[in-house]
């Protein structure tokens, strides 16, 4: 047994933890890790790069296990210690080579605990969806010959060391508990007073005036009524409407259309009213419930069939699930066939390389003859190619020769052509006709003046036409403006006769709940209790100032009696305010 198993362990959890993907390639960071490990023994510098390697080539697999494990207790697991659940599931495939006492070793050394908790995971969900989980990785046959069985095979001694760290576990933690000390209750010292303190006889300490109280007290703060001054000036713009706003045509015209159309809906009331006809509220709610009752069966009938759908969803769910599971066993199927076919196909290319072997071996005895001919055959093909090379070389050199003399030529005509003088034609004549003999035939320059005049002429209708149309426009804009003046006087009067009659039945109210609450008994009652609780309140006020004058003052820094008594007092009366108030709302 090595005793060094468990720090060899560790040693690999940090390189496992020092490598990043995405900055180094797993070659480099094997050779890096070989550079750490120089001064450990080989044996051992081999232990810990198996170690590393195996959990890199097995990655797929010990990610199924690892990960499952934190989806199920992540919340009572750290994230840093993952390459160490790593590390103890790839050992687990080599259990028969490193025994079962070393791997006890190795799990007391990284900590018992969390150790235990992964492999009662790993061992309990070995044979269910592990075993399926692998074998969609690799060949289901491969997987329960080499890892599936020889772990099974470990499983009942697992189990058996897992239950002994547990109770050893259990034991420690036993000892470790301390006996707290318990508490002593002690009495409250309550009935004991506290020593009164004696006045110094000779000496009268002048009794400090009091400060009188200042009159703000009872006036209300300024900030209430600038705040009311300012709310009843935002009442009056807004009554008087002094933000004017710009409407269009279609804005008025429809202003104008729901003035008629509230009008008419009055009118129609008020004859309907006066014919002798009621309210159309109690229909409405008639109405209003039998529209619920129709619906009743409509959401019924839209739950059943949600449910319904619902169901069908499950179906087709399950469906898909059974289907996905053939897909699965034939693709299965078929990797494993394409597996046999690539091993044939391994074997026919082993024995094609034996047999070039072979050939080569062959080969290697006459090289030499091979040689000689092969420098016989260069020298005859260097001759013939240095003698093509030379005919084809003269042949474009005469090629060449013959385009410049073209070229020269070429230019020569075009310098001879441009050194001719130029024939210039005579002035035009703008006021003259062409001649052609065509019908209404006109010189440039009276064309030109025709064109003018036509310009000028469609310049002034145009401003004609503009002016006209901006006469409409302005007329059309002030027979807006009167409408608008009509329709905002119509809204005004009708925004003062609802305030009028508002205002008007917010009086009545308050006239009728006063003259509910002057006949209410109980309320008459509690008014007579409060004047009475007044009228004790003064008098005892009266009483305390005249034995307040005979007796001597209070020492300073503690609070009177008297003081207690009278905010008493101001809380009963005030309580006994709120409840007359409240009474009169539950009634109103």
């Amino acid at each position: 047994m090595n005793p060094n198993y468990g720090f060899l362990v560790k040693k690999s959890i940090e390189l496992l933890d020092n490598f990043e993907s995405k900055r180094q390639t797993l070659d480099a960071f094997m050779e890096e890790a070989l550079q750490n490990l120089q001064d450990t023994d080989a044996h051992q510098r081999k232990f810990v790069l198996d170690i590393v390697y195996g959990c890199f080539e097995h990655k797929k697999l010990l990610d199924v296990v690892v990960n499952a494990f934190y989806g199920t207790n992540g919340k009572l697991m750290s994230r840093r210690d993952r390459n160490q659940f790593v590390i103890i599931c790839y050992l687990t495939f080599s259990l028969d080579d490193l025994g079962l006492q070393n791997f006890r070793n190795i799990i007391k050394y990284i900590g018992t605990k969390n150790m235990c908790m992964f492999l009662n995971f790993y061992f309990s969900n070995l044979t269910s969806w592990i075993k399926e989980e692998w074998s969609c990785i690799i060949d289901g046959a491969f997987v329960e010959e080499h890892w599936i069985n020889p772990l099974l095979r470990w499983r009942p001694e697992i189990y058996k060391l897992l239950s002994q760290l547990a109770a050893k576990t259990c034991q420690d933690n036993q000892n470790k508990k301390v006996t707290t000390k318990v508490t002593v209750p002690q009495e409250f010292s309550l009935s004991k007073p506290k020593p009164r303190l004696l006045s110094v006889p000779g000496l009268h300490q002048k009794q400090e005036q009091p400060i009188p109280e200042p009159s703000s007290n009872h006036r209300s703060p300024k900030e209430m009524q600038i705040l009311k001054d300012i709310k009843e000036k935002k009442h009056q713009k807004a009554e008087a409407g002094s933000f004017s706003v710009k409407l269009n045509k279609a804005a008025i015209l429809r202003r104008e259309a729901l003035c008629d159309q509230q009008l008419e809906q009055e009118l129609q009331r008020q004859e309907w009213l006066m014919q002798g006809g009621l309210e159309p509220s109690a229909f409405l709610q008639w109405q209003r419930e039998m529209l619920t009752r129709d619906k009743l069966p409509m959401t019924e009938k839209k739950q059943l069939e949600a449910q319904i759908r619902d169901e069908r969803i499950a179906l087709a769910r399950e469906q898909i699930t059974d289907r996905n599971q053939k897909t699965a066993q034939q693709t299965k199927e078929e990797i494993s066939q394409l597996m046999q076919e690539i091993a044939g196909e391994r074997i026919q290319e082993e024995q094609k390389k034996k047999d070039l072997v072979q050939q080569v071996a062959e080969t290697h005895k006459n090289s030499k003859e091979a040689k000689e001919k092969l420098k016989k055959l260069k020298q005859t093909i260097v001759k013939e190619v240095s003698e093509e090379s030379q005919e084809l070389l003269f042949q474009a050199l005469e090629e060449k020769q013959a385009e410049l003399c073209k070229r020269f030529e070429m230019i020569h005509e075009i310098h001879a052509k441009e050194s001719l003088p130029r024939v210039r034609l005579n002035q035009f004549d703008d006021t003259k006709t062409a001649g052609h003999g065509l019908l209404e035939e006109m010189p440039l320059a009276e064309l030109k003046l025709r064109l003018d005049l036509l310009k000028v002429e469609r310049q002034t209708e145009e401003q004609e036409r503009r002016m006209q149309i901006l006469q409409e426009k302005q007329k059309q804009e002030e027979l807006l403006q009167k409408r608008l003046e009509a329709i905002e006087l119509h809204s005004r009067a009708q925004a003062e006769a609802a305030a009028i009659s508002r205002r008007t039945e917010k009086q009545a109210r308050e006239e009728l709940l006063q003259r509910s609450l002057d006949k209410d008994e109980t309320v008459l009652a509690l008014r007579k209790e409060l004047e009475q609780t007044k009228q004790a309140r003064q008098q005892l006020k009266q009483a305390k100032k005249s034995k307040a004058k005979a007796q001597s003052a209070t020492p300073m820094g503690t609070p009177s009696q008297t003081d207690f008594k009278e905010k008493k007092w101001e809380e009963v009366e005030q309580s006994l305010s709120r409840f007359i108030q409240n009474t009169f709302v539950e009634k109103s």
